[in-house]
């Protein structure tokens, strides 16, 4: 209904009056109370900037409301002691109905506020809040009542939540007391009572209640509770049957049964169980949220809530949803409005009884109204209920904990636990199905602690020794309800117990990492060890950085599924580790007989530079970026989502879906509050990193992707820059505040790659497909000058030269651009180039960053490197090897301390500047040959510099080292007698040198294109080639004559003898054509030509016995041959990808296939039936089971054990195809390893080139053991060994294995190794 005319002119008439007088946030209180105005029309009045504004916003309301509104106004002035303006709007208010909201001062008065006051019911606090959705609920259910005359409504919460505030504010509404309750509400505050109090407070309501009878319907009091009730319920049901009973604060059962006089009831209690005494709805819980809270602040202090200080919200953190405290607080704040921060550290402090009564409420301070909810507990439950101060704030703990701590059976524990959630000292969370968990307000806690802060180090010792004595046999296992508690929270209790040695052996230990690692990953252990280390001795610190190193080095591992062997991955730690020394230990146990251990023998050899690793997304990472304060990464990339995480452990802190395709860049805010990003779906977001919620999204704008965004360096004028694959418009800077673009920069007319802020902001560089870098200054958004970049790179004005990315040094006077394979330096004011870093030409630089403290830039690489360069002395300083993929992105620290990189191998490195060396620049390719010669082992392979190295495979020492050859190497093999060595080259020369001292004992011209492969025969006078151009040379390397095996019709990448009897000199080779051809190399006559697969022949290999060969192919097919024949005798089928490798046992038995899929499947030579499938389990489902391609394998000479190269290496029990052991090596995609005959030693090279030799872990007794109980204990484990062969079965225990050492110098016993081979399950 329309206002009418004669209240609206009344309205325009005081208006200016009005304007000058009323405060809207009181009146907005008490018409929200009415219903007449939403809070969302409050919250638009709220937000005008002055007081006068928000009564002529208000007035404007009420303008366009009906009659009822503008009558709530009314009766609000008067409640706000605004006589004079109300008397002067009464005369021109509308008329209401007798049934309608009461239009006048004095039916109003009479009607509500009368009703209540003789009700007893409490005046409103002197600052009130509404919380309308709380008291929705409250009148809805009230409404109810009118249809069940002994119906309850209950409100429930803990001490200090508001609950009789609530109850009060819900009767104060006029149209339900017409409606429901005309015959009046009659309040009766309870609280703890003997009967003779309860009976007393009987009689005064009945007394209250007879005084508006007639005198003959008064009674004398009643002398007893079951008198008392009655006349209640006579009272009740006859004389006043339409009225509301209010029980305010019910603390017993006992109670409501002297209540029970089917009447309508509404009553507050702490104790939720109650609820279950009467019957009623479902109850209401009083709870306060932040928004409210601040505005109860502000209304005490008189000040807007927009300009409450930053105390404020913290305060209201620490008050954790008490409306009792907050308004304690308050009422302090009102006569001291300079304490905030004093009250703040109150608070922290839990100094409770400095925040003094200021209310009506029943308690002088915080501390008695929590004390007063455990005074009525038994006493023994008061002392389990000081046992709950060991937990922290918000965590849920399952009863199983407490029946540790207890030592009680579950059911026992559960009903105590229900009886303190039934009097709101406990919180339960019954959403899991399961198991119920329960937890503490943080109020109780904090005032437990501060209760019992001179025990707390007792009960926290009393919950480990609990723990102790209750896991004495065994740790909890899966399926333990406590288990995870346990996992997460021990070493917690254990240091608040001052329980350091404990602490110190759970901490280091294997096992506890292995547990804790394998349920809550690496991050959470990481984390304790730089929480807890610095507590422990002196004496630790080093132990304790070795395992936090450990666990950051291979904590992506640790992330797995199937979890990997941890004794495996500690093995490979240095010697001098602590965690190593714990592995040999274990792998030695003779509890863990009949499990692989292996372990890099060149150990010193093999760095790892890298400080943390992890492992974020899923999905390429195209950025990743620091916290200003150093102690956050953000990381971005294929996944469409946003992480951050810390950067000291790796420890997820939030993640975000935060577009809808490819996120290419994230970006810190200056303060670190925000973050932006940037999307292939053309959309600029910015987030609140706190909420991690959502604050801008800039998309209409750009037309093509966003690739980079950046804030300016100093938050005193933030601003944000983003560039495109636009055309035109293609740079643009946001201000935060605007919803469009506060400037565009024009001048590139091609996609820009990259933007960056100068140190002071004062410039923006662009990096642009159109081969330049242009400056603009941010203030007035004008180009002030372009950096050619394509001059200095390009021969022709025809070549593109793409500029990727550029970064100021931290003094603005050089500007660095990445592009091509290059880096060049320019002064910013003269633009002159000062320096040219030029790299490898098979790479582009990827991205450029210069360290904000020193003179290093950081450049990354799409070959997989990192290269770290110092621009004072124009020099490398050095490489970062470690990625397996492009490198996208490298940004330094603040303080230079720190570099993080990201890739497409879906990981994020952090490198620590000062530890990374020019020595880790040499590394090798995959192209390698092994020689093992007794104990010694040598390793032939060209380095990134295209040198050819010869190493010693146990120590990493280099050998022999050619000078650097003009074409790369490509193949490489090792003759033992003469020692020699040949190398292959693309542009098809082969050159033999002498061994060790380097001397070129032959050139061999003749393949015009890659020499693939090579290898010495036997007899070490001839060698054999295979090349690209698809020819086969067999070279009498010493007379240089030579004879040329032509046939294939595409290139050869590999061959085979057909034996190693010198008297066969028939050759297997086999190409991408599809075809195996059988020569006879001593005069190069073709005698088979098999056309074989319709796909490439990816891998072929001869049967120890000579009679059958295997192929496999593109076409995912693998084909058995007879070598008699020359006939196919099986076609094996089953693989879901190119069969890449394969492998017969000794016994010829058994054929071994590898695919691209990382799936290895064992076949029967006898009749081609599928025997096993390997490698079933997998990672995710985005990585290939074994990490990569299956590139080789090799059967142990009792046939008993599978090795298998890919991502890494993998041992397979061959009987059962199940898993025995895992190694990983630095790197990734190993190409081919070399296996010792003994199967004991094993050498790859991987994609970041280095050598990794391992052996299997030995299992001596003693190092000193003489050689005749060394042969005695062999030979007995021997004839056991040689058993279990015959039976085809497998050892319950280890062999023990000899030291090389040992081997070396005791040939009976070495002989028997060579027999013995390995330990197997």
């Amino acid at each position: 209904m329309a206002l009418q005319e004669r209240t609206r002119r009344s309205l325009l008439r005081l208006r200016h009056q009005l304007e000058q007088d009323i405060r809207p946030p009181d009146l907005m209180d008490h018409m929200i109370s009415d219903g007449v105005i939403t809070v969302n029309e409050e919250e638009k009045v709220r937000i005008k900037p002055t007081r006068k504004d928000q009564a002529a916003a208000l007035i404007d309301l009420l303008l366009r409301k009906d009659d009822c509104s503008v009558i709530s106004f009314y009766n609000a002035l008067m409640k706000e002691t605004h006589h004079d303006l109300a008397k002067s709007l009464y005369q021109d208010l509308p008329g209401v109905s007798s049934n309608g909201r009461k239009g006048s001062f004095d039916s109003s008065e009479t009607y509500v506020q009368i009703m209540l006051s003789e009700g007893g019911v409490p005046q409103r606090p002197v600052v009130f809040v509404s919380r309308p959705e709380l008291l929705n609920q409250v009148r809805m259910k009230l409404d109810l009542l009118q249809k069940d005359a002994g119906g309850w409504v209950t409100v429930f919460g803990m001490a200090g939540s508001g609950k009789s505030v609530l109850a009060a504010e819900a009767v104060r509404d006029q149209r339900l007391i017409e409606e429901c309750f005309p015959n009046g509400v009659h309040w009766l505050s309870i609280g703890q009572l003997d009967k003779s109090d309860l009976l007393v407070k009987i009689q005064s309501l009945c007394f209250r209640l007879e005084q508006n009878l007639d005198s003959q319907s008064q009674h004398r009091p009643p002398t007893s509770l079951d008198e008392a009730k009655e006349r209640l319920r006579f009272l009740m049901l006859r004389r006043y049957p339409r009225s509301l009973l209010i029980l305010d604060d019910i603390w017993e059962s006992s109670v409501l049964k002297v209540f029970d006089i089917h009447c309508r009831i509404l009553l507050t209690t702490r104790n939720r169980s109650l609820t279950d005494s009467v019957s009623g709805m479902s109850p209401v819980e009083s709870v306060l949220d932040d928004r409210k809270a601040l505005e109860i602040l502000a209304l005490y202090t008189k000040m807007n809530q927009n300009a409450l200080p930053v105390e404020a919200r913290d305060i209201v953190k620490e008050c954790k949803g008490s409306p009792l405290v907050v308004s304690l607080i308050g009422a302090l704040l009102k006569d001291k409005p300079n304490r905030w921060d004093y009250y703040l550290r109150q608070l922290r402090q839990k100094q409770f009884k400095r925040i003094r009564k200021s209310s009506s409420y029943d308690y002088d301070a915080l501390d008695q109204a929590m004390a007063a909810s455990i005074e009525v507990l038994p006493d023994e439950h008061r002392e389990r209920y000081k046992d709950l101060t060991v937990f922290q704030k918000d965590v849920k703990i399952p009863a199983k904990i407490l029946c540790v701590l207890w030592d009680l059976e579950p059911e026992e524990v559960e009903d105590i636990l229900q009886e303190f959630v039934n009097k709101s000292l406990l919180f339960v969370d019954n959403n899991n199905s399961r198991l119920n968990l329960y937890y503490l307000h943080d109020l109780q806690l904090d005032f437990l602690e501060e209760q019992n802060r001179d025990q707390i180090q007792s009960l926290h010792k009393k919950l480990v020794d609990q723990y102790r004595h209750h896991y004495r046999e065994s740790v909890p296992t899966f399926g333990d309800e406590g288990r995870l508690y346990w996992i997460r929270f021990l070493t917690y209790h254990m240091a608040k117990a001052r329980m350091f040695q404990d602490l110190y052996s759970l901490l280091f230990s294997l096992d506890w990492v292995e547990m804790k690692a394998k349920v809550m990953g690496p991050a959470p252990l990481i984390n304790d060890y730089m929480e807890y280390g610095p507590i422990l001795d002196k004496e630790t610190s080093e132990v304790c950085s070795q395992f936090q190193e450990f666990l950051s080095l291979n904590g992506h591992h640790l992330e797995e599924r199937p979890f990997p062997d941890v004794v495996q991955l500690a093995l490979s730690q240095p010697h001098s580790s602590a965690v190593y020394r714990q592995a040999r230990e274990k792998a030695l146990d003779p509890a863990n007989a009949g499990t692989l251990y292996f372990e890099l023998i060149n150990k010193s050899s093999v760095e790892n530079l890298s400080r943390l690793l992890i492992h974020p997304h899923l999905g390429s990472i195209y950025s990743a970026c620091f916290s200003h304060d150093g102690t956050k990464i953000a990381s971005c990339g294929a996944s469409k989502t946003l992480k951050v995480f810390k950067s000291t452990s790796g420890e997820k802190l939030m993640e975000i879906q935060a577009h809808d395709e490819e996120v290419l860049c994230c970006a810190f805010s200056p303060d670190d509050h925000l973050l932006a990003t940037c999307s292939s779906d053309r959309k600029v977001k910015v987030w609140n990193i706190q909420q991690g919620k959502l604050l801008r999204i800039f998309e209409e704008e750009h037309e093509e992707q966003v690739n980079h965004c950046e804030f300016t360096n100093m938050s005193q004028r933030l601003l944000l820059a983003t560039c495109s694959n636009d055309n035109f418009l293609n740079v643009k800077v946001w201000n935060l505040n605007k919803p469009s673009s506060q400037n565009t920069m024009f001048g590139h007319f091609e996609p820009v790659n990259h933007c960056c802020f100068s140190p002071d902001d004062a410039y923006l560089s662009t990096s642009s497909n159109d081969g330049t870098v242009k400056l603009f200054q941010v203030s007035a958004a004008n180009e002030w000058k372009t950096i050619d970049v394509k001059s200095f790179l390009s021969e022709s004005d025809d070549e593109d030269v793409l500029v990727k990315c550029s970064t100021w040094t931290a003094d603005g006077k050089r500007i660095i651009c990445a592009a091509r394979n290059a880096a060049l330096v320019f002064d910013v004011q003269t633009s002159d180039m000062l320096l040219d870093i030029k790299t490898n030409r098979l790479s582009t630089v990827q991205y450029c960053h210069a360290c904000p403290a020193s003179n290093l830039l950081a450049l990354a690489f799409s070959n997989y490197a990192i290269e770290l360069w110092d621009l004072e002395e124009k020099k490398k300083r050095a490489d970062c090897s470690g990625h397996l993929s492009w490198v996208q992105r490298v940004q330094f620290s603040r303080d230079g301390s720190q570099l993080l990189s990201c890739s497409d191998d879906q990981t994020i490195r952090l490198w620590e500047t000062e530890k990374v060396h020019t020595s880790s620049a040499v590394c090798l390719k995959r192209d390698s040959d092994v020689l093992f010669n007794g104990e010694e082992i040598i390793v032939s392979a060209a380095d990134n510099c295209n040198r050819l190295q010869v190493r010693d495979g146990r120590t990493g020492s280099v050998l022999f080292q050619s000078e650097e050859l003009p074409c790369r190497i490509r193949s490489t093999c090792m003759c033992k007698n003469p020692p020699a060595v040949a190398l292959g080259q693309e542009n098809g020369n082969v050159q033999v040198l002498a061994l060790p001292s380097g001397k070129l004992l032959a050139t061999l011209l003749g393949h015009t294109k890659t020499v693939l492969h090579c290898q010495f025969c036997q007899n070490g006078q001839t060698l054999i080639t295979s090349s690209e151009d698809t020819t086969i040379r067999v070279w009498k390397w010493k007379s240089g004559e030579c004879k040329v095996l032509q046939g294939h019709r595409e290139q050869v990448r590999c061959f085979s003898l057909l034996s190693d009897s010198a008297n066969d000199s028939r050759l297997l080779s086999w190409s991408f054509d599809g075809t195996v051809k059988v020569w006879d190399t001593e005069s190069g006559e073709k005698l088979q030509d098999i056309k074989a697969h319709q796909g490439a022949i990816l891998s072929c290999h001869v049967s120890p016995d000579g009679c059958l060969f295997a192929t496999t192919s593109a076409d995912k097919t693998t084909k058995l041959w007879s070598c008699e024949s020359w006939q196919c005798v099986f076609t094996l089928r089953g693989h879901l990808d190119c069969v890449r490798s394969c492998r017969f046992s000794w016994n010829s038995k058994r054929l071994a296939t590898g695919d691209d899929n990382g799936e290895i499947r064992i076949w029967s030579v006898k009749d081609g039936s599928l025997l096993k499938v390997c490698s079933q389990e997998s990672k995710d489902a985005t990585d290939s089971v074994h990490g990569g391609w299956v590139t080789d394998l090799h059967f142990s000479p009792n046939n008993a054990v599978l090795v298998s190269t890919g991502g890494y290496i993998k041992w397979w029990n061959v009987a059962r195809g199940e898993s025995l052991q895992t190694f990983y090596p630095t790197g990734s995609a190993l190409k081919k390893i070399h296996v010792s005959p003994d199967f004991s030693t094993y050498v790859t090279i991987d994609n970041i080139g280095q050598d990794n030799c391992c052996h299997n872990s030995e299992s001596l007794p003693s190092r000193k053991m003489c050689s005749s109980t060394s042969l005695r204990r062999y030979q007995s484990n021997m004839s056991r060994y040689q058993e279990s062969i015959a039976a085809n079965t497998s050892l319950s225990s280890s062999l023990v294995l000899l030291d090389f050492n040992v081997v070396a110098r005791d040939a009976p016993v070495r002989d028997l190794w060579r027999i013995a081979k390995l330990r197997v399950l």
